[in-house]
């Protein structure tokens, strides 16, 4: 994505597949342009994904990210937001 969006990881099969929030996390992440962020709204089913999914992403996406947990939302979901500041070189 060339610009600043949201990627919904919070309904239907990714209520119960802690998998497929990952994977598609990392997807979106790949996907966004350089100097966008994305919004990965996650279920509450996992709790914070700074637990589980900011890790995940430091380890994998190195100094490429900067990410900001932003609010837990009045639906119970969570949301992470993810800078992209460069390219893997």
């Amino acid at each position: 994505m060339d610009k600043d969006w949201t990627k919904d990881l919070e309904h239907d099969e990714y209520e119960n597949d802690i998998d497929l929030i990952i994977k598609d996390a990392l997807i979106a992440v790949q996907e966004t342009k350089i100097g966008c962020f994305v919004n990965l709204v996650t279920s509450n089913v996992f709790g914070n994904p700074v637990d589980y999914l900011q890790p995940l992403l430091e380890k994998m996406f190195s100094n490429q990210l900067r990410i900001k947990f932003i609010d837990q939302c009045g639906c119970g979901g969570y949301v992470l937001r993810v800078w992209k500041l460069s390219e893997k070189v």
